[in-house]
């Protein structure tokens, strides 16, 4: 009996032991990490009886928690309380809500907004002992409000997104999705008021909540061909080599054709120089060209400008495909991958930083959306520093890069002239990826300027050809958009000329898509496959 009591004995010290030092690595150990998962509703709770730091841009808070008279403190706002401007920004700001906790800058920097960063840990203890509330730091971000509000604008309502970046530094300039959500609703102190809202936003037709730029990818459309030359021109070609431009070509090892855009000729003579292809955006070219150098040497240059690679800016990006080597890429699949389309698919994000890539000598920046955080006390507490992540291709193959994209906006039939502007060179390249039979393709550009000494890159995805549905392109859809944030990002009006800062008119939509006097009443983009 004694011997049973005393193994009872050992087993009860034994279970003691270990609930206690479970109970300590919970309550001591992990207890910083258990404050800070989204799926404590308890310490989120406490949040909303805080001050909550705001977000800012250009000194204007687009998030910022308000005193109310309630058993919670705070109320968080977004955008002024103006659904307006809280959705222009919902997809960069996130939302922050008692039932479904955070998302976008206000999960990322949740730390510092909430107050609880380590390197806040001065004044929370002095709030602590003098019985004040605990408060947040401000995020500054790189976003420019009224270069955000034109982008916005621009789109005019249609699905798809724009994004602005420096191409020295990687500071991302604006950020659009549409469509979009407003946050406030989110923000109630009423559990089942939002998760009602939260629904409604979850299940609604075209996902408002996805923030397009980051977190959906696409085919690419002819934009592609870029990373093809880039392949081509480290391989030894230059942009005058000549290449084979036959009117269709047969995909190997089938018998479907690739055709241009319109089943359109690239040449009357079969041939033409790799500059004057791009200019055209000759499919039949650059999907044998693809084949001649090789899976393997287009599968590196995607790799080097981003493909396979999850971007955090602060928000973590989807990584774009192509396929990996060893997968069952048949040589048909590489031709149609040339060309932006089968199993090629991108996000536009990686688009922006394949233009900016270029414009910066071949060197590819880190992008990113936070400036500058400020303690309570408007102290510096942490400053962004541009940092290079990669040189993807020397400056001579980048300069070679850069005078195809200026042809593909300046010469006549290019695919990009909407995009000129009087007095600056542009360097772009369109893309109008077809998705299925029967539905409108998709339309890409995506551009940088000046192109002699670039200080801005733009990409623009419109889904499913915009209000012009079939009958859209890049050149008719994507590229005034992209002109309009161009010119307001260089300061200058339609002629090119400088302005100083005005206000955007609330009311104008996307650019007219007006013909240029002395060009030819069509000059449509030349990708896709059919």
């Amino acid at each position: 009996m004694n011997k049973t009591l005393r193994r009872l004995a050992a087993v009860m010290m034994v279970m003691f032991v270990v609930l206690m030092g479970s109970a300590t690595a919970i309550q001591f150990f992990q207890a910083e990490a258990l404050n800070a998962n989204p799926r404590n509703a308890r310490a989120f709770t406490k949040q909303f009886n805080n001050a909550r730091g705001p977000i800012v841009v250009g000194g204007v808070p687009i998030a910022e928690s308000v005193p109310v008279d309630s058993s919670f403190g705070f109320q968080r706002v977004f955008g002024g309380g103006d659904p307006a401007i809280a959705e222009m920004y919902a997809h960069v700001t996130g939302y922050f809500s008692i039932s479904r906790g955070t998302s976008g800058i206000e999960r990322q920097e949740n730390e510092f907004l909430n107050g609880q960063a380590p390197a806040l840990w001065v004044d929370r203890v002095h709030n602590m002992l003098t019985g004040q509330v605990n408060r947040g730091s401000s995020v500054e971000l790189t976003l420019d409000g009224f270069l955000q509000q034109v982008s916005w604008e621009a789109m005019n309502g249609q699905r798809g997104s724009v994004m602005a970046i420096d191409t020295r530094t990687g500071a991302i300039r604006s950020m659009v999705s549409y469509p979009s959500f407003d946050p406030n609703p989110l923000a109630v102190h009423s559990t089942s008021l939002a998760n009602e809202r939260y629904n409604e936003v979850l299940y609604s037709d075209h996902r408002p909540m996805d923030n397009r730029v980051l977190r959906q990818v696409h085919p690419p459309g002819s934009t592609f061909k870029m990373i093809v030359a880039a392949a081509a021109l480290e391989a030894g070609y230059t942009i005058n080599t000549q290449l084979p431009a036959p009117h269709r070509f047969r995909l190997p090892n089938t018998t479907h054709y690739l055709r241009n855009f319109g089943d359109r000729t690239c040449s009357p003579t079969g041939q033409g120089s790799m500059y004057e292809l791009m200019v055209i955006s000759c499919n039949t070219s650059f999907a044998m060209l693809a084949l001649e150098l090789g899976e393997d040497r287009i599968r590196d240059m995607a790799q080097r400008f981003g493909f396979g690679e999850n971007f955090r800016v602060p928000m973590w990006s989807v990584a774009s495909r192509f396929p990996e080597a060893g997968d069952a890429f048949t040589a048909d699949r590489l031709a149609l991958a040339a060309i932006g389309q089968g199993d090629v698919m991108v996000t536009p994000l990686v688009m922006g930083l394949m233009a900016a890539a270029i414009a910066n000598d071949g060197v590819m920046m880190q992008p990113y959306l936070v400036q500058t955080i400020r303690d309570p006390n408007l102290e510096v507490i942490f400053e962004a520093e541009p940092q290079a992540l990669r040189q993807v291709v020397s400056p001579e193959v980048a300069a070679g890069l850069t005078e195809m994209m200026i042809g593909s906006v300046r010469d006549w039939g290019s695919t990009g002239w909407r995009a000129r502007i009087p007095g600056v060179d542009v360097a772009g390249k369109t893309g109008t990826a077809q998705t299925a039979r029967g539905v409108a393709p998709h339309t890409w550009f995506t551009v940088f300027a000046p192109a002699e000494d670039p200080v801005i890159a733009v990409v623009v995805m419109i889904e499913n050809g915009g209000h012009m549905g079939m009958d859209g392109t890049a050149a008719s859809v994507a590229v005034p958009i992209a002109h309009r944030v161009l010119l307001a990002a260089l300061g200058l009006d339609a002629d090119g000329q400088p302005i100083g800062p005005v206000e955007p008119d609330p009311e104008a939509g996307g650019e007219q898509d007006d013909i240029l006097p002395n060009e030819p009443a069509e000059q449509p983009e030349a990708g896709g496959d059919e």
